[in-house]
């Protein structure tokens, strides 16, 4: 047997080194993984091209990518922190009602459609940037903006929907012109007297003033 008494050390270590000047500087996002899920598509719609080059720094330099692409990984840091930022200076409370939601509910989106669709709403009309997810049917209601979650405990009201991009709403309305044109047609004739509507509450009130 060993001479030498066995020593367990139970202190934390830190890596002192600072990283070479190459590397930008930059603080790390300081968010749980309830808070980062929630902001995770709208990182993804700002930060596309960092990631994009981050991904292809380590997919060109195969088993030492982590050492290769601290430069390009700093970018992508820097790039999500910014939107951070921006989500919890101008959406604070719809942010923190949909992560919240995500953290009491094991992180399942389906449960938290309602405040996800809140918290699109104002990040898009604040920020621009609207939730994507890439390669979905054409021919099916993306899972985003499905009224009905079967897996969720509890039922949408009806007086609730989706809110969709301008753009997101006349690519859906194409989508769905082929899967149904007469329930498309309505959807036409609905918007048609909406913006008549519109026109006329608008022309009463510039004859008032």
């Amino acid at each position: 047997m060993a001479a030498r008494k066995p020593i367990f050390n139970q202190h934390v270590l830190y890596d002192t080194t600072p990283l070479p000047e190459s590397i930008p500087k930059v603080k790390e996002l300081g968010t749980t993984s309830a808070p980062l899920m929630s902001a995770a598509f709208f990182i993804g719609a700002r930060c596309k091209d960092y990631n994009d080059d981050f991904m292809q720094c380590k997919t060109e330099n195969p088993g030492k990518g982590e050492f290769e692409c601290l430069k390009e990984g700093r970018r992508v840091t820097r790039c999500a922190r910014s939107v951070i930022k921006d989500i919890n200076a101008n959406c604070l409370d719809q942010f923190k009602a949909h992560w919240e939601c995500l953290e009491n509910n094991n992180q399942q989106m389906w449960q938290c459609r309602q405040k996800e669709w809140s918290l699109n709403k104002c990040v898009f009309e604040k920020l621009g940037l609207e939730k994507k997810i890439p390669d979905q049917p054409k021919d099916e209601v993306p899972v985003q903006y499905r009224r009905n979650q079967i897996y969720a405990h509890a039922s949408i009201p009806w007086t609730q929907f989706p809110y969709l991009t301008p753009g997101q709403r006349a690519e859906q309305l194409e989508n769905l012109r082929a899967r149904d044109p007469k329930k498309a047609a309505r959807i036409d004739l609905w918007d048609e007297q909406q913006r008549q509507k519109e026109a006329a509450e608008a022309a009463a009130a510039q004859a008032k003033s």
